[in-house]
Order: C-alpha cells, then structure tokens, then sequence
C-alpha cells in the first residue's frame, strides 16, 4: 500500500515576507519529501510564475494567496487571513483589491520607520524596501532591519510588546471578510479560514462568524498549524465538522523568518481533492 500524498498548503516566499525565492521555495518543498505544495503569499501572486518554471518533477503546485482581512462585528476591528486557492489572478475586482491593501501595507511599514527613528533608532527605509526586494511589505521587513542594527536577536523578539508587537505597531487597511470571501469565489477559487483558533496571535473570532461566512462560501478551516495547541486543533475540527467545512493542515514556512519547516504540518488527500473539485479559477493543478 502507497503512503498518501504530504500536502502542504500554507508557504511563503520572498514575494511577500518569506526567505526563499519562489524557485526556491518549490525546489525545498520537493527536497523536504512533499508532494503537493501551496504558494501563499501575502495578497499578492507575483510568486506564482517563477514557481511554476521551476517545479521540480514530481511536485503538484497550488497558486493561492493569503489575504489580509477584517472583521469589523467587535471594536476595534479583528484582523485575520484568508487562504485563497486557484484563483483566477486576472479578475478586476479581486485585483483591484489586493492591490490597494498592498500599497496600503507600504504606507504603514513607511509609518512605522519613521516613528523608529523619530526615537533614534537607525533603521532604514530604502534599505528596508531594497530588502523587501520588490514583494509585499511585511513587518518581517522590518523586523529583519532591527536584527540587522543589533537591537532585537529573533523575529520573534522584533514582534515583542517592546517593539512591533505593540509600541511601534500600527494598524493596516484590510479587506472586510464578508467581502473577502465572495471576492475569491467570484474569481473561482476556494476559500480557507487561516489558523483560526490561534489565540497566541491576539483575538480570535467567534464561531458564530465562522458560521455566518461558511453560508457565503467559506470551504474550509486549517486546524493543524503550529500556532493552534491541541484543544485549538479540536476544536476547528468540530466546527468544520458541524459546519460541513474542509479542513487543511499547513506549515505557514516562512524560511528563517520562522523555525518551522515544510510539511510541519499536512493536508489530508480528502481534503484536497474538495478544494481542486470546487476551483472555478486557475482550475488545474501545475505538476512538474
């Protein structure tokens, strides 16, 4: 009997805040032993084309994003992310949109520089976006200037209370999440709730939302994530399972902004079969 297929359905590269060029990524997800692989970007898909030149044979590639989203029902707001999977790239609206949420990101990481420095910190902008190398603009970005200064050692103290996490953190213009998911399914693809139970990462949404966007179109939930503990994991599994959702696993790498590795975490077969039945947009799955 085959083993089943390893699908990893949640990655980042340098066309947002990962650290491995898009060639690169696809290359490590074949030599990390998976076969399915996402590439999912924060709202943007300037990965997709040189991820699909160099596939490596035997690995199947999903073009997808990682939308920046709101949901406005508490005050303040609750920022989370949506997974977008085989998605037609081309559809004005959804264009439209990610573009204005792209620049958006730009204007606030420019924003948070200049407080930085208005305190003495030398960190550089030109230097941050050089850095950036033309993908979306994180506060990984930034993140990685303060290591470079020698003021933070980890991104992850970069995203303490004392700088990014709190201090010198500023708001983003996101995409509603109502409209968000209509956006994807309007363009084709499939949309997935991303780690939605992570309440390490701040506020969480109730179920009831969860609910309420699953009657619009959501497909799916992804429980298995490093920053969901184990009642976190069970408990999206019971809510998928109430709500008839799909539900994915996915490692969220990130390259060495991040200590996990591909394929961490995995996306049953079922699962991912929902997903490439249900896109409408970039309808195949690329094989190399």
């Amino acid at each position: 009997m085959s083993a089943a297929p390893r699908i990893d359905l949640h990655t980042h590269s340098t066309a947002s805040d990962g650290t491995l060029g898009p060639a690169e990524l696809v290359r490590a997800a074949a030599e990390s032993g998976l076969d399915v692989v996402a590439i999912t970007d924060h709202d943007t898909t300037a990965g997709w084309a040189p991820a699909l030149a160099a596939l490596p044979a035997g690995l199947s590639l999903v073009r997808g994003a990682e939308l920046s989203c709101r949901w406005y029902g508490e005050e303040p707001p609750v920022p989370l992310h949506l997974l977008a999977y085989l998605f037609d790239p081309d559809t004005p609206d959804l264009v439209a949109e990610l573009a204005r949420v792209r620049a958006a990101r730009e204007e606030r990481g420019e924003r948070i520089v200049a407080l930085l420095r208005a305190d003495g910190i030398d960190v550089s902008w030109p230097e941050i976006l050089a850095g950036a190398a033309g993908g979306t603009v994180g506060r990984p970005h930034i993140a990685q200037a303060l290591i470079r200064a020698g003021l933070v050692t980890t991104t992850t103290e970069a995203f303490g209370p004392d700088w990014l996490g709190e201090r010198y953190r500023l708001p983003k213009e996101d995409i509603d999440v109502f409209r968000a998911v209509r956006l994807v399914r309007a363009a084709g693809g499939v949309p997935v709730f991303a780690h939605p139970r992570a309440s390490r990462r701040g506020r969480i949404v109730p179920d009831e939302l969860i609910a309420d966007l699953a009657a619009i179109g959501l497909a799916g939930l992804e429980a298995d994530h490093e920053d969901h503990s184990p009642a976190e994991r069970a408990h999206v599994r019971a809510l998928a399972d109430e709500l008839g959702l799909l539900v994915t696993g996915s490692s969220d790498f990130h390259g060495t902004h991040k200590t996990v590795r591909l394929g961490a975490f995995s996306t049953d077969p079922e699962a991912y079969e929902r997903i490439v039945a249900e896109a409408r947009g970039v309808t195949e799955v690329a094989s190399g």
